[in-house]
């Protein structure tokens, strides 16, 4: 499963990356806007956004693909790694169930 995170801090990317590599999870972590962004999620099984710590832009370019071709959102406003362990404990026992 490949999943983006768009959003949260740069000096938790790791973190971030951790925790998904402990489920099993390919993740992406987008931590501000960057040219291309709207490409390189495309083929994303799920997104994540953090919406505490992105910008308005970000979001509604993510929105926006993830609308055309069919992607999973899911929104916190919190940042933290714990939000994101919970949301991909979640993704993932969603996924087993399919």
């Amino acid at each position: 499963m490949c999943v983006a995170l768009i959003g949260g801090m740069d000096r938790l990317e790791r973190q971030y990356k951790t925790e998904a590599e402990k489920m099993g999870i390919n993740l992406k972590v987008f931590t501000r806007s960057e040219s291309g962004l709207s490409s390189k999620i495309r083929n994303m099984d799920a997104l994540v956004i953090l919406t505490n710590k992105v910008s308005h832009q970000a979001k509604r370019e993510v929105m926006n693909v993830a609308k055309a071709k069919n992607i999973p959102v899911f929104m916190y406003h919190s940042c933290g790694v714990c939000t994101l362990r919970d949301c991909l404990s979640c993704l993932k026992n969603n996924a087993r169930e399919v």
